[in-house]
């Protein structure tokens, strides 16, 4: 028997060419590796993440992303638990384990798991067959639909039936549904969105993340977290068309893929005039970095250069240049992480714990955009790399704030300009 929503899709009140569905060639993933112990595979083709049992089926799957989907259902569970409510719309669910996680750990009330990929809806309905279809009070937990993402989205909307949360997880750059989903989001709902496109956040296609996002993107050395900066900026310029704000909750960096995941809450407001939205440079030459409001365009110049115009000078943006993260959201996940037992893993699984305290000094608001690697530090003072822990220590020793970048190891995000970093890993050889 079908499940479809209570109205039917309809066709959209506005025509633009729709892609193909996002993974036409699906195919599965399901080598696991150290990385991901918290995954595992019975006789039956059977995979137990965090204790839910499911299979893939043949959907696109990715073991390797099951911090990413740890980190959702950690964050919806806390918004249940502040709401008292929660509806969520996976609008990308692939084989649905992240409908499931939500319906099983984070309590949700109602799941539209949708994915345009018709020949997936056996795994769908088999892995969400142990949650009974209606409450006990007769409403309805979940439906299994297959349709295009973005009409989905729109169609809610049009039926001012709003979601808790809203979870895309895309393939590449595809930013089409961007504004739709931020639209069918309650006020003060989440939103979970992707990117796993490398070569634009490393600057080799400028012009396909201006149109994708809205920022002109150049070659940087720090631009994995600036993949995180394009994500969330792209949201922001969506949101603020329809006259709402978004601020980031948590922002997640994995180098399989990559894979790039921002969750964001949404509320209404405008882009007040001192916003973190805005442009960011990046000297080849001395290694300096700075951001540029929009009213200092026109202005931007490297302080190595005297304030002259400077080949070696790279500009990107308008990014977001704030915090990657709520340091108090973020404190509240590993609270409850520690209260289900998700922190307390053998040597072997993903650090959870390690993650969330690093997303946690991460979000100290003195700390600037993007990283320094050691390395570049060390081949720019001509001596070896200091060691991390002394450097940070040493930093904080002199009144700046500095910790370690969850993106890359041996990096640090620091307020400390290049030249003196320079400066302080030359001491630590000496010493």
């Amino acid at each position: 028997m079908s499940i479809s929503p209570s109205y039917s899709l309809s066709p959209l009140p506005f025509s633009f060419p729709f892609p193909p569905p996002q993974n036409p060639n699906p195919r599965i993933i399901t080598p696991l590796s150290s990385q991901t112990p918290t995954l595992t595979l019975d006789p039956d083709n059977k995979i137990v993440e965090r204790g839910v049992e499911f299979s893939a089926g043949d959907s696109f799957f990715r073991s390797e992303s099951a911090t990413g989907r740890d980190l959702a259902v950690l964050s919806a569970a806390l918004h249940r638990r502040s709401t008292g409510r929660l509806r969520v719309l996976d609008a990308m669910c692939g084989c649905g384990v992240r409908s499931l996680r939500y319906l099983r750990q984070a309590d949700a009330d109602f799941v539209w798991a949708n994915d345009a990929n018709e020949d997936y809806r056996g795994t769908i309905l088999s892995n969400l067959s142990g949650i009974p279809r209606v409450s006990e009070g007769g409403e309805r937990r979940w439906v299994v639909t297959h349709s295009d993402a973005n009409r989905v989205l729109v169609e809610s909307y049009l039926h001012r039936d709003f979601f808790d949360l809203v979870d895309v997880d895309s393939f590449g750059s595809d930013s089409m549904f961007l504004r739709s989903a931020v639209a069918a989001l309650k006020i003060g709902g989440l939103l979970y969105v992707t990117s796993t496109d490398g070569y634009s956040s490393g600057g080799h296609r400028p012009q396909h993340s201006l149109a994708s996002y809205g920022a002109y993107v150049k070659p940087m050395p720090f631009s994995n977290e600036v993949g995180l900066r394009m994500l969330i900026g792209g949201v922001l310029r969506e949101a603020v068309a329809l006259g709402f704000f978004v601020s980031p909750l948590f922002s997640y960096y994995s180098y399989h893929g990559p894979v790039f995941r921002v969750m964001l809450r949404v509320s209404r407001g405008k882009l007040p005039e001192n916003s973190h939205y805005c442009f960011i440079s990046y000297c080849n030459r001395c290694g300096h970095s700075q951001a540029f409001s929009w009213g200092q365009l026109g202005q931007i110049s490297c302080p190595c250069s005297n304030g002259e115009v400077s080949r070696s000078l790279v500009v990107s943006g308008p990014l977001w240049t704030g915090p990657l993260h709520d340091g108090y959201y973020v404190t509240e996940m590993l609270k409850l992480a520690e209260e289900w037992g998700w922190t307390s893993a053998g040597n072997k699984d993903v650090d959870l714990e390690k993650l969330l305290n690093q997303m946690i000094d991460e979000s100290d608001p003195e700390l600037p955009f993007g990283y320094i690697k050691l390395d570049e530090v060390a081949s720019r003072a001509k001596v070896n790399s200091p060691p991390l822990k002394a450097m940070i220590s040493t930093l904080h020793e002199e009144g700046y704030a500095a910790s370690r970048s969850h993106i890359t190891p041996n990096a640090i995000k620091t307020n400390c300009p290049m030249a003196v970093c320079i400066q302080i890993a030359m001491r630590l050889q000496k010493c």
